[in-house]
């Protein structure tokens, strides 16, 4: 498996797969070609069809600025790969001088047809939870321990802490409609004002993680800088528990670095064994790795071992397995920012109850068990219900023309 850090980036919203993939693969042929004197773009499969409210176009012609590029959307039926993009540099008669075919593969992560992976090396040698807790027996050490052995990443990670807590507080304290057709307000300020006027401590954990998830979400919505969480539409669920258990909680940012760690060990093999895109594998594959996320790091502040930990994960993504990705009219934010909020409290649930139901049973799934399954199940789900917006709530839920 590769560093966390091509799991966890920094960049701008709303989508890893839709903006911050197609924005990487635009810089790097824009500096292939520097001497091009324009450029053309073609947008096809997911990413026509839901690039508009994803800002594909906007990212892709910023990156390419002064210099001029035109972006076409343009759906294929049959596609290697459902976000796939053709980027062409032309000379100043307007002929094309070369081209490639990128693939964006989830989480900001890119492929160019024809060339070597571009997301790094290879850093841990084990790709299964079975093979990590074997090894981890084998030498008496934790989960947590295993991150450390393999690669230096705290300052890194301190990085992606910092920038997780600065997009809820830009969310927390930013109001009005986000942009695009939805009108939509921001609500996560109103949803903290209430969770400060609750009376029952349970109530008030509930609205106040809510409230950060709505916040980093909406952040995330109007395309400001997130963190891939493992990605930009589940940006919500791991910003707000970081954020909940650092000032509400109180717990130290060593604990805090130690959790992300267990977080990333997750969500790297949920990117190895099965998928973090929408396009590829519904909203499972980016909410329910996030949720899985979550759980373990929330498992692991409990002080849960290492198989609490397993079963908190596997049960984020269990409890997810169909789910659809469905964005309406193309925006990250029906039903993306709600549903990164009830993954958080899930997140929360799922680290409760494997403490206290790990005590009275053994748990029958595996985390390797549920991924695997989760991978089938997203290959199996229609393409009208993989970030399309050709199904589910999109084709449903009307949309203002204006």
């Amino acid at each position: 498996m590769q560093s966390l850090k091509e799991l966890f980036r920094i960049g701008p919203g709303p989508s890893s797969s839709h903006t911050l993939g197609p924005r990487r693969a635009a810089l790097m042929f824009r500096e292939a070609f520097a001497d091009a004197a324009a450029y053309r773009v073609e947008l096809l499969g997911s990413l026509a069809l839901t690039g508009k409210g994803h800002l594909s176009d906007k990212a892709i012609i910023e990156a390419f600025q002064p210099i001029p590029c035109e972006v076409h959307f343009k759906s294929k039926e049959t596609l290697k790969h459902p976000n796939t993009m053709i980027f062409t540099a032309l000379d100043a008669q307007n002929h094309a001088i070369d081209s490639w075919t990128c693939y964006s593969l989830g989480g900001g992560a890119i492929a160019i047809e024809g060339q070597d992976d571009l997301e790094g090396a290879e850093v841990y040698p084990h790709n299964s939870m079975k093979e990590i807790k074997a090894y981890c027996e084998s030498e008496g050490i934790s989960l947590c321990d295993y991150v450390d052995r393999f690669e230096t990443i705290d300052n890194y990670l301190m990085e992606i802490l910092l920038q997780m807590c600065k997009t809820v507080d830009n969310g927390l304290n930013t109001a009005g409609l986000l942009p695009g057709k939805l009108k939509l307000e921001r609500i996560g300020r109103k949803l903290l004002d209430k969770a400060n006027l609750c009376e029952s401590a349970m109530e008030k954990e509930k609205l106040l993680l809510s409230a950060y998830a709505y916040s980093a979400s909406e952040e995330n919505a109007a395309g400001g800088m997130s963190v891939t969480a493992p990605t930009l539409g589940s940006s919500g669920v791991l910003p707000s528990l970081i954020y909940y258990y650092y000032y509400d909680r109180k717990i130290q940012r060593e604990s805090l670095l130690r959790g992300l760690k267990i977080a990333g060990l997750i969500g790297n093999l949920i990117k190895q064994n099965a998928t973090i895109s929408g396009a590829q594998g519904g909203c499972q594959a980016e909410i329910g790795a996030a949720c899985a996320m979550g759980a373990a790091m929330v498992a692991y502040l409990r002080g849960l071992n290492d198989h609490q930990i397993e079963y908190a994960a596997e049960m984020g993504i269990e409890h997810h397995l169909g789910l659809t990705c469905d964005p309406v009219g193309g925006y990250v934010m029906i039903p993306c920012i709600e549903r990164n909020a009830i993954a958080a409290l899930r997140a929360l649930d799922a680290a409760v109850l494997s403490e206290f139901i790990s005590k009275v049973k053994q748990n029958r799934v595996s985390f390797d068990m549920v991924v695997k399954t989760m991978n089938e199940t997203g290959r199996k789900l229609p393409m009208e219900l993989r970030e399309t917006s050709l199904g589910g709530l999109a084709s449903v839920v009307e949309v203002d023309p204006c």
